[in-house]
Formats: structure tokens, sequence, C-alpha cells
């Protein structure tokens, strides 16, 4: 599959999760929209979308990886913890850099939201990632837990860093 592609066809997302379960697998983004009941005091009753796909096909290509943060979801999370949600590069682009500068970002963004420590959520068995977060300076705090990606559920460690 390519690193990027356009449907007319509604996409399950489920059903692609389910794809990575292999951790070699990269990973799956999807966008969702969803339309309000009103909007400014007015019912909606429809809504028109218009797409320029090529342009989106052209633009969607460029995009090589992405990082996410936010607070932390964790139980046992303080307010100033946050949480490196998501970092997924396609394969060809892994081992160029780029990983590193989103998440030099990433961490960077933290400190600015005023986090003071960060913590993140990896497959146990991912060891390409979990060499690359422990390069970082990052360690694993002993916390474990199991994911469902769709019908598949995967062991998974947390690892914690102060910022």
């Amino acid at each position: 599959m390519s690193g990027f592609s356009f449907s007319h066809e509604p996409i399950d997302p489920a059903a692609q999760a389910a794809g990575l379960a292999d951790v070699a697998a990269g990973g799956f983004v999807s966008f969702e929209g969803w339309v309000r009941n009103e909007n400014e005091g007015r019912e909606v009753r429809r809504l028109d979308y218009e797409a320029f796909e090529e342009l989106a096909l052209k633009e969607g290509a460029r995009i090589v990886g992405f990082c996410g943060v936010g607070r932390s979801r964790d139980d046992d999370a303080t307010l100033i913890v946050g949480e490196v949600l998501t970092l997924y590069l396609l394969e060809w682009a892994a081992g160029r850099g780029i990983g590193r500068a989103l998440f030099a970002e990433a961490i960077g963004r933290m400190r600015a939201l005023g986090y003071e420590r960060a913590t993140l959520w990896v497959l146990r068995d991912s060891a390409r990632a979990r060499r690359f977060y422990e390069a970082a300076g990052w360690i694993v705090d002993g916390n474990a837990s199991d994911h469902a990606f769709g019908d598949v559920t995967l062991p998974i460690v947390r690892y914690a860093c102060d910022l």
C-alpha cells in the first residue's frame, strides 16, 4: 500500500487498525468528520463537501510522518504529565532523521505547554521503536498493559522521561 490514498467509500477504522497487529507494520491514520445538528443557531440539514482529489493526493503523498502530543490519559498522571500520543513514519522514511526531528518538536511542544514529565506507550515487541525511545533517553517505567487494535490485542509498555 502506498503512503497515502483517497477513498470515495466508507473506511472501517477498526478493520484498518487490525492490520497493525504485525509489529513491522507502520501506522494508519483516519480522519473522520462529524456534523452538528446546529451551526450558529441554525439547523444543519445537509453538508456539501467538495474534495479536490488531485490536490489531496499530491499533498498527502508528501506526508511521511506525524507526531501528536497532549495531556496524559493515564489514571496515575498528574496535570504536569504530557503524553506522546502518536509517532508514525512511513517505512522508507525511517533512519533518515525525520522521526528524531518530529520527536524533538513534540518534546518542545510539551515543554511549551507546561508539562514537566511525559510518557508514551509502545508495543512491547517493537524492538525498533523501543531502541528509538531509549536512544532519546526515555526509560521503561514498569507499567504494562494490553491494547486492542480492532480484534487483535497486543502487549504494550510505558516509557517516561522528565522534560
